[in-house]
């Protein structure tokens, strides 16, 4: 069985998380695991670990709580989505060998173009020099993931000092368009969703 990947373009973060539900209530044995590559309207989305949350310090950006691990963040256009709708099972994998796995193709991503990134055991992400260009967030349900991976290509960055990114205070985040005019979300989205795919097939 092979893995989906499909470009989806601009979408309403709402409407895909809904479609998201949907896709995982309605899985059995045999679905298809499928990857979905796409970029949101801006908006703040606030994780189930809401110890000590706080605001956004700005108003004009809706905050949507939703469903999976981690704190609040922002997505907005010019920012990479990637929703791997995996079967964790089929691959024998567990969370965190999941998010591992996926915080490797990033890395890889990266350093095909030379730039040097690392991911952190405690604080689920890719960095380039301790500033966070790339954030993890799951949700899974009868062993099947949804939501992702979220990764700064070329956006404006300001709505995250709004917020402690990822329940970080001081946390800065960086983006791709600082070490390369190679932006285009389509094109990397399959990029990093294929070596996703690549990885997963040969667990198997």
């Amino acid at each position: 069985m092979s893995i989906d990947v499909k470009y989806l373009g601009l979408t309403p973060y709402e409407s895909t998380w809904n479609k998201m539900k949907v896709f995982t209530s309605k899985r059995v044995h045999s679905t298809q695991d499928e990857i979905w590559i796409t970029e949101h309207e801006a908006i703040y989305t606030l994780g189930l670990n809401r110890k000590d949350f706080k605001n956004p310090l700005r108003t004009d950006i809706a905050i949507l709580p939703v469903d999976r691990g981690g704190k609040i963040t922002y997505h907005g256009r010019g920012q990479l989505i990637i929703y791997p709708l995996i079967d964790l099972e089929r691959y024998h994998l567990t969370i965190r060998s999941f998010v591992t796995l996926i915080e490797k193709s990033v890395v890889s991503f990266l350093s095909r173009r030379d730039i040097k990134a690392n991911a952190k055991i405690e604080a689920p992400g890719v960095y380039i020099e301790n500033k966070k260009i790339a954030s993890l967030g799951l949700r899974i349900k009868n062993h099947a993931s949804y939501h992702g991976l979220s990764m700064n290509i070329d956006m404006d960055l300001s709505p995250f000092e709004a917020i402690d990114p990822c329940g970080f205070k001081d946390l800065q985040m960086t983006q791709l368009k600082t070490f390369t005019n190679d932006v285009s979300i389509e094109t990397i989205g399959f990029e990093i969703a294929n070596d996703i795919k690549y990885q997963l097939l040969n667990l198997k």
